[in-house]
């Protein structure tokens, strides 16, 4: 009867700290995206979370488990969804393990923290909201009720293993990796150029980031929003030479691309960057318009980053492609390109120009000047031979289909020679692709 009586107490606890903590995964974390979940993930998980919990979460910890390597990796989101699970099935003893461990693991995540302090205050009385200790201010509980929510959504609901961001439609072979930011769902994706399979894009692994406090779609300085493009990584900036703020390390974009600066948008200084020495995460919207990781997550990604060549692609909520649709859109836009490529050989200067929209422009050249300029070029070449190599076309996110295409080209004619990086946008108009921007790169 004695153990009857304690354990009654305990599953009214466990009542109200649903209604603040556990309600939130209902509420939040299993609502319906439009992706499909990865069905193997959730089993997995739904497994886990329903099986007996005799190992402790120190054992968890330590093992060769995907528990383990996801601790290690790509943030706690596993751990988080395990405390949930075990707070729902009122089993707040294993949930205070995980929490504890998972604050081994990382001391200043406040989160955990958080978590840990509502799971003590339970033992000693009701509550009934996330959060409930008396000096927890409200705004920076709203804070960590969002990371919350946006991580435990990424954990259970992944894209489908066998589709690929849109975006990603060619690699060149020298790009070892290439960054997918979804703003939406506070997620940035890491693909490998798998060139054993013709250079389709396969994932790495996902992060939680922070982005800007105003959301996506920066247009001027200072609005406090993360850009939605194409971008490049520019620099590698240590630790030793950025303040606190930056964590361990900084990479600059090239922000504003030559789309942004068409489109009439401005600003500066948008950077991958870590987090202070003392913050384990920031909140989903808190940068002035970066894209922050943690400085674990991001010591990771570093290794992989390629200064003037990883695309880093921001978008406000990804597309997904199946692979058959991936490899189509690709097909499409190689055959334009070399089109475009074999009509500046034939020197029929009219066919050629047909691949450049009205809106073209280059520096201070409309396409009227540069189809002059072209014409009077072309009267004096008896043979043009044109190279494209180390090609990538990246698909800009948005409402505008363009695509960002990169390549070295090797120009060869009976009196010029010339070799350089170009890069070109392209622009869906009436059904066909056309040059809209053409320029160094």
């Amino acid at each position: 009867m004695a153990d009857q009586g304690r354990k009654r107490p305990l599953m009214v606890k466990g009542r109200f700290i649903l209604a603040g903590v556990a309600a939130l995964v209902a509420a939040g974390a299993l609502a319906k995206l439009s992706d499909k979940p990865n069905a193997s993930r959730l089993a997995e998980f739904e497994a886990v979370s329903t099986a007996p919990s005799a190992r402790s979460a120190a054992e968890m910890l330590a093992s060769g488990s995907a528990f383990a390597a996801t601790i290690s990796d790509s943030g706690p989101e596993e751990v988080l969804a395990r405390i949930f699970a075990e707070i729902e099935a009122n089993r707040l003893s294993n949930a205070l393990q995980l929490t504890e461990a998972l604050l081994h693991q990382h001391p200043n995540y406040r989160l955990a923290n958080l978590i840990k302090g509502d799971l003590l205050l339970a033992r000693t009385q009701p509550i009934q909201t996330f959060g409930a200790l008396n000096d927890a201010p409200a705004d920076k509980v709203a804070d960590l009720r969002a990371e919350a929510l946006v991580r435990l959504k990424a954990y259970r609901e992944k894209p489908p293993a066998d589709f690929v961001p849109r975006y990603l439609l060619q690699m060149q072979p020298d790009q070892r990796y290439a960054i997918v930011v979804d703003t939406k769902r506070s997620r940035m994706y890491l693909y490998e150029n798998d060139k054993k399979h013709d250079g389709r894009p396969r994932f790495v692994a996902d992060y939680y980031i922070t982005h800007g406090k105003l959301g996506a779609e920066k247009l001027v300085e200072g609005d406090k929003k993360t850009p939605v493009g194409v971008y490049h990584v520019t620099a590698n900036l240590p630790k030793q030479k950025l303040a606190d703020l930056y964590g361990s390390g900084a990479y600059p974009l090239n922000y504003p691309n030559e789309w942004d600066k068409r489109q009439g948008r401005g600003g500066s200084g948008i950077w991958l960057h870590g987090t202070p020495s003392n913050t384990f995460a920031r909140p989903p919207r808190a940068s002035d318009g970066c894209v922050v990781l943690t400085n674990q997550d991001l010591d990771v990604v570093a290794k992989n980053l390629q200064v003037g060549l990883t695309p880093v692609i921001i978008s406000n909520s990804v597309e997904w492609l199946s692979l058959d649709d991936w490899a189509k859109e690709r097909s499409e836009l190689n055959k334009t390109i070399d089109a475009w490529r074999a009509d500046w050989e034939s020197r029929d200067t009219d066919r050629y120009l047909k691949h450049y929209s009205k809106r073209f422009k280059a520096g201070e050249q409309d396409f009227s000047e540069y189809a002059a300029q072209k014409k009077q070029v072309n009267a004096g070449k008896e043979w043009i031979k044109v190279k494209v190599d180390n090609l990538s076309v990246f698909r800009n996110p948005g409402k505008d289909e363009v695509v960002v295409v990169t390549f070295d080209q090797d120009y060869r004619s009976n009196n010029l020679n010339n070799q350089m990086k170009k890069r070109q946008y392209w622009l869906r108009e009436d059904g066909k692709w056309k040059i809209i921007y053409e320029g160094s790169a």
